[in-house]
């Protein structure tokens, strides 16, 4: 199986704060991959030295066999950032064309189907601006896929989205990975960690631990993700 994504001894600090502290990880094509930890545990910045955004202070890594940052690469992968990052005064459609064209283009099927996928078909002529935030949440996941990438990274992707289109939009996201698309999912809720194929487990920038959630649970000794974590971090001595 493809190997996608490659880190070695990869950090990045601002200040006196290291964000990422040695992170090694290796992701196959295919897989699911979650992020796991609370907010300011580095998954973010981890996230953005994967796709070049950030140089990293020391370390490598590699995307498709290729070293970053790479604009070739960066044409195969869909980033849905944490925060909105729409351009509030086009509307949705003209924001998945815009997306899309820099990443190669789509057709207005694909530009249709993505829309759908979000139940956004409806609000295709409106203005960002005044959307909910729930639905600019929404579009927002629309322009990192609607040009098919074959690395989709997702920062918190479900915030604010209710739970029958949570459930939809991780029923699509299995699909894309049945047909080989690789996906990274940075998350702090404990039942969309279950549905990852793997998970990586994120304290004050190093990564404790990594397995599926079943391996998680039995290596901690407890029933729960939840309580996993936490006897992992006691176990790493973050806990103390």
């Amino acid at each position: 199986m493809e190997t996608v994504i490659i880190t070695h001894r990869l950090q990045k600090s601002f200040g006196a704060v290291r964000a990422v502290d040695g992170v090694d990880l290796t992701v196959a094509a295919g897989e699911i991959y979650g992020l796991l930890g609370p907010n300011g545990s580095g998954k973010t910045t981890l996230i953005r030295l994967l796709l070049g955004l950030l140089r990293p202070d020391a370390g490598s890594i590699q995307l498709f066999g290729r070293p970053m940052p790479d604009k070739e690469i960066l044409a195969q992968a869909g980033y849905m950032t944490q925060v909105s990052a729409l351009y509030a005064d086009l509307t949705v459609r003209e924001n998945l064309a815009f997306f899309a064209a820099m990443c190669g283009g789509a057709t207005r099927s694909r530009i249709d189907e993505a829309l759908a996928l979000v139940e956004l078909g409806d609000r295709a002529g409106s203005l960002v601006r005044t959307l909910s935030g729930g639905m600019r949440q929404r579009a927002s996941l629309a322009c990192a896929l609607v040009h098919r990438p074959r690395l989709l990274l997702l920062d918190e992707p479900t915030v604010g989205v209710d739970p029958q289109l949570r459930a939809a939009f991780w029923d699509y996201f299995r699909g894309l990975a049945r047909d080989g698309t690789t996906l990274i999912v940075s998350s702090h809720v404990m039942d969309e960690a279950e549905r990852c194929d793997r998970l990586g487990l994120m304290r004050q920038g190093r990564l404790l631990a990594e397995g599926s959630a079943a391996a998680l649970r039995e290596r901690a000794g407890t029933a729960s993700l939840e309580g996993a974590f936490l006897e992992l971090i006691q176990a790493a001595g973050e806990g103390r």
